[in-house]
């Protein structure tokens, strides 16, 4: 089976959860006896033609926040229409739903994965929310399936539009006996500090987390891991709250992935803000890792993490949340161990592949599997 996959920079996979996606899934579509093309946004690091079996297809973009993905995308599909028929087409980011009309042209069967609740992102305008809002119902009249990575994604799907969903959640890699050989590059030991994995984004919770560790007494240091593009008022909104506390240290982008994963494995906690993207690829990290996670009070984390889990809604909970952990090491070490079982037994990348193999057979075969979708919902937000 031939298939393409759209919508995301591409791999090797250096930016987020869909590149990652992409890379896992289709190495393992690969090894099963499929033929994988994925388009990739130009880059110095991504300029081979093959990368884990799959091939590359190079295009250009526009530079901006509001038009770097559609304008790829648009290039993507246009260029896929004028090659060789692929027999599905996966496309990541419902905001990509205009460009579905030119590949059912070309006859290929497409899913769109529609990923979180994107227009609740504070980042986006008035317009660039009520883009979102109508990207979402045109995916639903134009997808041949939709593709959600969390139970409560595909809630939102069938609620809003009377829409049927795939759920397929990402896969989450596993360290069985991590090292620690890089932590003294930065100056921490093993168990010796708590940390925050995450793009500066208001929906991330970065500066509350900073702001509740803040007012904390604990005696480890925070590392702060992350940066955004075009998030310049955020940024300087979590250097405020941290403001001169030298425990608290902003890392800013760290993108070796090996010192990544051990900073990952040997925190004493990992503190997750995450909120509107539905399952995270770094919670899933963290937890395949072993770490102690304190996330975020909202549904997504709570169907990942389970009752096990902690949660803060506010900075002033993670006070005594930290005090807990720094108190109770042994306790914090055996909820990092029943973490990475979880995340063994429920977010497996193989499991994962093996879901989009079946969705593309189907998809292939001429199944219809759009469930009730009716390109109709309810129109709280007046968006036509």
């Amino acid at each position: 089976m031939r298939i393409a996959m759209l919508g995301t920079r591409g791999v090797p996979a250096r930016y987020g959860g869909f590149e990652t996606a992409v890379e896992e899934i289709g190495q393992r579509l690969v090894a099963r006896g499929h033929e994988v093309t994925v388009y990739c946004r130009n880059a110095s690091d991504t300029s081979a033609d093959t990368h884990l079996g799959m091939h590359l297809v190079h295009l250009p973009t526009w530079k901006g926040k509001a038009v770097e993905t559609l304008s790829h995308t648009a290039l993507s599909a246009l260029h896929l229409m004028l090659q060789p028929r692929h027999d599905v087409a996966i496309v990541f980011n419902c905001a990509n739903a205009p460009f579905l009309p030119l590949l059912r042209l070309a006859r290929t069967p497409v899913a769109v994965h529609v990923d979180g609740l994107e227009w609740q992102r504070a980042k986006w305008g008035r317009s660039g929310r009520g883009y979102y809002r109508w990207a979402e119902s045109y995916a639903v009249r134009w997808a041949d399936a939709l593709i959600a990575d969390a139970q409560g994604i595909a809630d939102y799907y069938t609620e809003e539009f009377g829409a049927g969903t795939e759920l397929i959640a990402y896969g989450a890699p596993i360290q069985v006996s991590p090292r620690s050989d890089r932590l003294s590059e930065l100056g921490v030991t093993s168990r010796g500090y708590h940390l925050v994995v995450a793009r500066f984004e208001p929906e991330n919770h970065v500066a509350e987390i900073v702001e509740g560790y803040h007012r904390s007494r604990s005696e480890l240091p925070l590392l702060v891991v992350g940066s955004a593009p075009y998030a310049d008022e955020y940024t300087a909104r979590v250097r405020d709250a941290a403001g001169d506390d030298p425990r608290i240290r902003l890392l800013g982008g760290l993108w070796d992935q090996d010192q990544l994963d051990q900073l990952y494995a040997n925190c004493r906690t990992y503190l997750h803000g995450h909120s509107v993207g539905g399952t995270n690829p770094s919670l899933l990290r963290a937890m395949g890792a072993g770490s102690d996670v304190i996330a975020y009070e909202v549904t997504f984390n709570r169907e990942v993490l389970g009752e096990r889990g902690s949660y803060f809604a506010r900075p002033d909970d993670l006070p005594e949340l930290l005090h807990a952990a720094e108190l109770m090491p042994k306790h914090s070490t055996e909820r990092g161990v029943h973490f990475r079982a979880r995340a063994a037994n429920r977010y497996d990348w193989l499991e994962v592949a093996a879901g989009y193999e079946q969705l593309c057979k189907k998809l292939d075969s001429g199944e219809s599997i759009r469930g009730s979708a009716s390109g109709r919902r309810r129109n709280p937000a007046g968006v036509t």
